[in-house]
């Protein structure tokens, strides 16, 4: 069957297809694989590639069967089914696509690195962060992304103290963006013996991991570096030695900690690039926030901001409230599907710009 004209218009596939030939020339070369950097780089160059064909390809397929069942309708067979069903493959497509177009900036293709804190509230709100922390790990799982968790911190009676993990997939960080800020939760407290009614909040930080040929100076007199016992998910393995690493950056008060690896050195390094990477983050919002006007900005991202409400009692709603978006069923959410609050928001962001 002949390829859409209408596919011609999204993808140049004779171009991706040169690229995709030149860089399988490059991975070829032995010497490739000498330079870890330039090999990851061209690996997921290669991917974007063939998921961009793979994508045209499909678009090409649905656009064709959609004409074809066309036909038939016209000659007066029955195939409303199978057309509904091909129309809103294409329109997941479409979604698809005008998200990646809203992911412009300079590291959006980037993996992330997430950390969650609890806010004030004590058991409430570290339970809240752990479900933050489950809600996101399912979110990464629904995209074909892969997870590590960096460090986990479980709090004495449930929920945890803190937990950073990384998400390893195209554009990963430049979805998350949506998501920096502070998430309340309403709900009938369980650790309440009165079933009152309680309000949680718990922090959401991301950054970018950022590749070695960005070069960040991080002075040994500016950290500080504390080793102890791991513990919780990730450190079951390693929690009979001080194996788990935390370093702080006194000038900012940024700290990160990694406790996943057997091996001090190995959480070491892990750790120093978390740390780099939120130094990135850190110099970048600063930078942004020198250029925007914080009373005018109906996306103000900062550290401290409420960004969205989860409500479970009186009534089920979440709602973003930089957005407007509203989504009634909560378990839904909760289990990952962050979509309409994510394209909502790079929605928005395009039309402040």
């Amino acid at each position: 069957m002949p390829k859409s004209r209408t596919c011609g218009a999204i993808f140049d596939a004779p171009s991706l297809r040169a690229q995709l030939a030149d860089i399988e020339k490059q991975v070829a070369d032995p010497a490739v694989w000498a330079d870890q950097t330039r090999s990851q780089k061209l690996m997921r160059q290669r991917k974007r590639l063939e998921d961009s064909l793979a994508m045209d390809s499909d678009l090409a397929r649905r656009v064709d069967d959609i004409a074809a069942y066309f036909d038939l309708a016209r000659e007066g067979e029955t195939v409303t089914d199978e057309l509904k069903k091909e129309i809103d493959g294409l329109r997941e497509i479409a979604e698809k696509l005008e998200t990646k177009t809203l992911l412009s900036g300079d590291n959006d293709m980037l993996n992330a690195i997430v950390t969650i804190h609890p806010g004030a509230g004590g058991t409430e709100s570290q339970d809240w962060a752990e479900m933050l922390l489950r809600m996101y790990l399912r979110w990464a799982e629904r995209q074909g992304f892969s997870t590590e968790v960096n460090e986990y911190q479980p709090a004495e009676e449930a929920g945890i103290k803190s937990a950073t993990f990384t998400v390893n997939g195209d554009y990963a960080y430049g979805l998350l963006t949506s998501e920096i800020g502070v998430h309340r939760l309403v709900r009938i407290s369980p650790f309440d013996q009165q079933s009152r009614r309680h309000t949680s909040f718990a922090s959401v930080f991301v950054s970018p991991e950022i590749d070695d040929s960005i070069q960040i100076d991080i002075k040994v007199e500016d950290i500080r570096i504390d080793t102890y016992r791991s513990g919780g998910k990730g450190g079951q393995h390693v929690n009979t030695t001080d194996s788990a690493v935390r370093i702080t950056h006194i000038p900012t008060n940024l700290v990160v900690a990694c406790q996943n690896e057997r091996s001090q050195h190995k959480n070491k390094d892990r750790a120093m690039k978390m740390l780099r990477s939120k130094l990135y983050e850190y110099e970048l919002e600063k930078k942004r926030a020198a250029t925007r006007k914080v009373e005018d900005s109906k996306l103000d991202i900062d550290f401290g901001s409420q960004i969205r409400s989860y409500v479970l009692h009186p009534y089920r709603l979440i709602k973003d409230h930089r957005t407007k978006v509203e989504v009634g069923d909560v378990d839904r959410v909760l289990d990952g599907d962050l979509t309409p609050f994510i394209r909502g928001y790079l929605k928005a962001r395009r039309d402040q710009e």
